[in-house]
């Protein structure tokens, strides 16, 4: 597969640790979403290109004030990422694209954004009903999980002993398990700590491994959270990479959630600019 245009401006970003590339395509740089896809899968190889859990690729929108295309690090598509929104705010915002409050478009739908210096706010869009007490076999043992849609399919598994799951094993285990077929879900393990704070580990579909943070998964594990009595809002998150999100709703009688926030940081680490050598 061919690509042009070299060399491509990009900005490297990171959201409590998810880290994304992140590229200005409102001139069109790939002549597909296939090929993008597949330049999202070489430039996200660690070690062998930049290295990314996805790809943000900002666009313009007759909608919104910007859409984007966010692939996954082996260039599959995902419907929606609250830490690569967050990102992909602040890059619209410092690259004049949308004012400090914005609206932009995603797959899972409108998501409205604001822009703080550093700190960065996305509403989500309405998560969908929980499943909660839900049983699957993993290795003839049965394993209590809750299921929640937050823009992307999460199971949520609490545990009292965070550090000692093995989440690449259970994760995948559970990430590609038949109930989930054939889309799978994303999975988080979850610690309540004493002072009321979560502490969330991810296993990641797209990147097949845990990530650092997971803003979807944040928001899964503080709504499955409040459902079950375990914490209220404001939910403070503890991501695997120590840093912290804050989540905001508003729980109604039936079990619904309203006006989702998603805060945090989304920093910048570096610029430069991609040479036909990092898709080889």
């Amino acid at each position: 597969m061919q690509f042009t245009q070299f060399p491509i401006p990009f900005v490297k970003m990171s959201g409590t640790g998810n880290d994304f590339i992140l590229i200005d395509h409102r001139r069109p740089i790939f002549g597909s979403s296939e090929v993008a896809a597949e330049f999202a899968r070489r430039v996200c190889r660690r070690r062998f290109s930049v290295g990314a859990d996805g790809l943000i690729l900002i666009e313009d929108s007759e909608q919104a004030d910007f859409r984007w295309q966010f692939f996954n690090g082996d260039g599959s598509v995902a419907e929606m990422c609250g830490n690569g929104a967050r990102c992909a705010a602040r890059f619209a915002y410092m690259h004049g694209i949308a004012p400090a409050r914005m609206r932009f478009e995603t797959l899972a739908g409108i998501i409205e954004a604001s822009v703080a210096d550093t700190e960065v706010a996305v509403k989500m869009t309405t998560p969908g009903t929980a499943d909660l007490h839900t049983r699957v076999d993993l290795d003839g043992r049965a394993m209590e999980l809750h299921c929640l849609d937050t823009g992307v399919p999460h199971a949520v598994v609490f545990t009292e002993d965070l550090d000692g799951v093995d989440v690449h094993r259970q994760g995948s285990a559970i990430r590609f398990h038949e109930k989930f077929s054939p889309a799978g879900t994303n999975v988080n393990f979850v610690q309540v700590q004493e002072d009321g704070t979560i502490r969330v580990r991810t296993y990641e579909r797209g990147v097949e491994a845990e990530t650092m943070a997971c803003g979807t998964g944040a928001v899964a594990a503080s709504l499955i959270g409040a459902l079950l009595d375990l914490v209220s809002s404001p939910v403070r998150v503890v991501t695997s990479g120590g840093d912290r999100l804050t989540i905001s709703f508003d729980l109604q009688e039936d079990g619904r959630a309203e006006n989702v926030f998603l805060r945090g940081p989304a920093l910048v680490i570096y610029r430069g600019e991609l040479n036909g050598e990092a898709v080889r």
